[in-house]
């Protein structure tokens, strides 16, 4: 039997925050510039829409891979769910995000999919950036103890 709900339903996305070390720098996080609006060309988390029948563990692997490449050799670490109202100029979307803190020498990033490119930026060096995900990335931070 099919159910149906009047409720609206919102649509659920992932979002990867990876900080990397170099022996020469500081530490840096992983961002790909987006193709696609809303916010084409601007600076962004990997991440994207969870597919049906696929957990938010499995969609933020794949998306990982699909726009960098990047197959993580450990399971990130859980940084909380976003969900604030208007955080997403396409409706209401609620993102669960996940982050890693692995040495830069494990990772080979090249942009794919949605990406247009992916780059490695100092974390005082950020450039301006699409959705919430400056709040992801504090969140991020805390999370992992980096801050």
């Amino acid at each position: 039997m099919k159910y149906t709900y009047p409720y609206p339903r919102p649509s659920l996305t992932v979002d990867c925050v990876l900080i990397g070390d170099s022996a020469k720098a500081h530490p840096q996080i992983m961002l790909i510039e987006r193709k696609h609006e809303p916010f084409a060309h601007t600076w962004a988390l990997p991440g994207g829409f969870v597919d049906p029948n696929e957990t938010v563990e499995e969609a933020a692997a794949r998306e990982l891979v699909e726009e960098t490449g990047v197959v993580l050799p450990e399971a990130p670490a859980l940084v909380g769910v976003f969900s604030k109202p208007g955080r997403d100029p396409r409706g209401w979307v609620i993102s669960v995000a996940y982050a890693l803190h692995l040495p830069h020498q494990q990772l080979d990033p090249k942009a794919g999919d949605d990406a247009a490119q992916v780059r490695w930026f100092n974390l005082d060096e950020l450039p301006p950036l699409a959705f919430d995900h400056a709040d992801i990335i504090r969140k991020a931070l805390q999370t992992l103890e980096i801050i």
